[in-house]
C-alpha cells in the first residue's frame, strides 16, 4: 500500500485494465495526456483553464469518485475541506452537479475561488450558445465557499452545516480534502467518527511532518501500540517527497541534484544566524543549479524573514558544496524509506476507522508520475462491498 502502487490505467472503453498496474517510476503518460501535455483529454476546456495538468488529473479522478461515493451513500452534500482556489469543488459542482460547500481559511484564497466560479459560469454559458446540442440537466449550483479555518481538535460547526437548499432534516455529508494539509487530513477523519451527520469520506492526506506530535499520528490502537512506532519530523518530512521525480533527475544527473545541497548549506547559515528557528519552509527558488551557493543562500535568507547581507563564510558554504556528491547519496538512501513511512501513517489511519466499525480502503487513484501522493482514503459507516471497486474504474 506504498504511496504510488496499484495505479491502473483505463483502457480505450473507459474501465480499469485488470492486472495493468502502476508501480514507482513507472514512466508512462495517463492517456488523458497523450495528445497534449499540458490538457487533460478528459475535461472539458473550461475546467482546464487556470488549472495545471497535475491538478487537471487529481480533480478529474476525485471528483468522480466522490460522486460515485455520494451515490453510493445518498449523500445530499459533498463538504470541501481546505478547498484552496476551489479547483475540485468548481468541478464537483459545476461538472458533476453535487451540492458543494468550500471551507477554506485564507481569504484571499476564497475571494480568489469566487472570481474563479463565475469566470467558468459565463465560460459554461457562451459554450451553450456555440454548441445548442449541449444540454444542461437541471439548475447550476455553484459551490458555497465559507472562510473558516478548522480546528483539527475540536468539531466545526460549520462544516456540518446543510446548505439552504438541502433538505434541513436528515443531511448526509460526504467529506473530502485533495491532500489536505497535515492535521487538516486528521480533522476530516475525527469528523466522520464523530458526526452522524457524515455519511462518508475521501480524503487524500499530504504535509505529513505538519501532523501534530501527538495528536495527528498515531491515531490507531494498533500502530500506537507497535515498539518503535515514533516518527520523528525528518521521515514524516521525507515522506512527501516525489520518489519518480528524484528518480528521473537522479537518471539525468544534471546539475538540478546540487538543490538539497544548497539546502542543507543554507540551514547551517540559518541556525547560525537564528539558532531557535529550524527547518523554516522556504518559498521556491527558481534556477537553483545557475546560482552560486551565495546567492542561493542570500535570496533563502530573504525567504524566511532574515537579512540577507548576513556576513557569509565563504569558505565554509565552499565546503559545503564540496560535499554535493554526498549528499545526494545520503538524500538517495534517505528517500527509499518514504514509502515505508507513508504506508505506516496511511494505514494508521485505515486501522482507526476499522478500530471503531467503519469500513475504509486505500484506493490509488491519481497517477504516481503526476501526483505522488495517490493514495485516496475512502471511508462509509454502512459496508458497500463489492461497490468499492466501482469508485476506481474510470468513466468513459
Amino acid at each position: 500500500m506504498a504511496g504510488s502502487t496499484g495505479w491502473t490505467e483505463p483502457t480505450t472503453a473507459g474501465h480499469t485494465a485488470a492486472g495493468d498496474a502502476w508501480g514507482r517510476g513507472s514512466g508512462q503518460t495517463p492517456s488523458e495526456f497523450l495528445e497534449n501535455p499540458s490538457q487533460s483529454s478528459r475535461l472539458t476546456a473550461p475546467f482546464r483553464k487556470h488549472v495545471r495538468p497535475k491538478k487537471q488529473h487529481e480533480i478529474r479522478r476525485l471528483g468522480e469518485l466522490v460522486k460515485k461515493l455520494s451515490d453510493l451513500t445518498g449523500c445530499t452534500q459533498v463538504v470541501d475541506v481546505g478547498s484552496g482556489q476551489g479547483h475540485l469543488s468548481r468541478f464537483m459542482s459545476l461538472g458533476l452537479g453535487l451540492m458543494v460547500k468550500s471551507i477554506e481559511g485564507d481569504q484571499r484564497l476564497v475571494e480568489r475561488a469566487q472570481r474563479l466560479d463565475q469566470e467558468l459560469l459565463q465560460a459554461l454559458e457562451k459554450e451553450e450558445k456555440r454548441n445548442p446540442q449541449v444540454v444542461q440537466t437541471g439548475p447550476r449550483h455553484s459551490p458555497h465557499h465559507v472562510v473558516r479555518w478548522v480546528d483539527p481538535m475540536a468539531l466545526c460547526e460549520e462544516l456540518l452545516l446543510p446548505l439552504e437548499n438541502s433538505p434541513q432534516s436528515g443531511a448526509r455529508l460526504l467529506l473530502t480534502g485533495l491532500h489536505a494539509c497535515g492535521d487538516l487530513s486528521v480533522a476530516l477523519l475525527r469528523h466522520f467518527c464523530c458526526c452522524p451527520e457524515v455519511a462518508a469520506l475521501a480524503s487524500v492526506g499530504c504535509c505529513y511532518m505538519k501532523l501534530s506530535d501527538p495528536g495527528g499520528y498515531p491515531l490507531s490502537q494498533w500502530v500506537a501500540g507497535l515498539p518503535g512506532y515514533e516518527l520523528p519530523y525528518r521521515l514524516r518530512e521525507g515522506a512527501c517527497h516525489a520518489l519518480e521525480e528524484y528518480a528521473e533527475r537522479l537518471q539525468k544527473a544534471g546539475p538540478g541534484l546540487r538543490t538539497h545541497c544548497y539546502r542543507a548549506a543554507l540551514e547551517t547559515v540559518i541556525r547560525h544566524a537564528r539558532p531557535e528557528l529550524r527547518r523554516p519552509g522556504v518559498q521556491g527558488i527558481p534556477r537553483v543549479h545557475e546560482l552560486k551557493i551565495e546567492e542561493y543562500v542570500q535570496r533563502g535568507l530573504q525567504r524566511v524573514g532574515l537579512d540577507p547581507q548576513l556576513p557569509l563564510n565563504l569558505a565554509a558554504l565552499r565546503a559545503h558544496q564540496a560535499q554535493e556528491n554526498r549528499v545526494v547519496a545520503f538524500f538517495s538512501l534517505a528517500l527509499l524509506l518514504a514509502p515505508l513511512v507513508e504506508t505506516l501513517i496511511l494505514l494508521d489511519r485505515l486501522l482507526y476507522l476499522q478500530e471503531q466499525g467503519f469500513h475504509a480502503e486505500l484506493l490509488p487513484i491519481f497517477s504516481p508520475e503526476l501526483s505522488p501522493r495517490n493514495l485516496v482514503l475512502v471511508a462509509t459507516k454502512r459496508p458497500l462491498g463489492e461497490a468499492f471497486c466501482v469508485l476506481e474504474t474510470e468513466d468513459s
